[in-house]
């Protein structure tokens, strides 16, 4: 599915979700190609709208169960750069759920190419910065859109 085709939210296909982005001249350096660090955001904004449509928004996480995400790892591989007015989409995969974290793996793509490869693992924590475990809920909500062999099973 193209860019333009996706809501703003982005949309969940096959236990992929899809998030557009559009390169405004602000993403970009003096030659109209992508900082990287923007890539960065670009995969944040897409993990939120991926988390809000599993069911758990960051601020109800926060205010109904005192709890919140952090990025615990994360690494990226550029292969090709995108530049000003691209219209990109952002796949993003759950790789595994443990009792307190998610690795993803996100893509950035321009039509068919690649090109930005990225892995996060994220940790859900208390309002003191300890882990803590995810929401059931929010936990059987991502189970139930990805292959079972590839959760990773929570103990207690």
């Amino acid at each position: 599915m193209t860019a333009a085709a996706l809501p703003r939210e982005g949309s969940l296909m096959g236990g992929i979700h899809c998030f557009p982005v559009r390169v405004y001249y602000e993403d970009t350096d003096a030659a109209g190609i992508v900082y990287y660090a923007n890539y960065l955001k670009f995969t944040e904004r897409a993990r939120t709208e991926m988390i809000r449509l599993f069911g758990m928004a960051h601020e109800e996480m926060r205010r109904d169960h005192a709890l919140a995400f952090i990025v615990r790892r994360v690494s990226f591989e550029y292969e090709v750069p995108a530049r000003l007015d691209d219209e990109l989409v952002v796949e993003t995969r759950v790789k595994e759920v443990g009792g307190a974290t998610i690795l993803l793996a996100q893509d950035i793509k321009r039509g068919d190419a690649t090109l930005v490869r990225s892995t996060v693992l994220i940790a859900c924590v208390g309002a003191l910065g300890r882990p803590a475990r995810l929401p059931a809920a929010f936990r059987a909500s991502l189970s139930s859109t990805n292959e079972q062999s590839r959760m990773v099973n929570a103990h207690g």
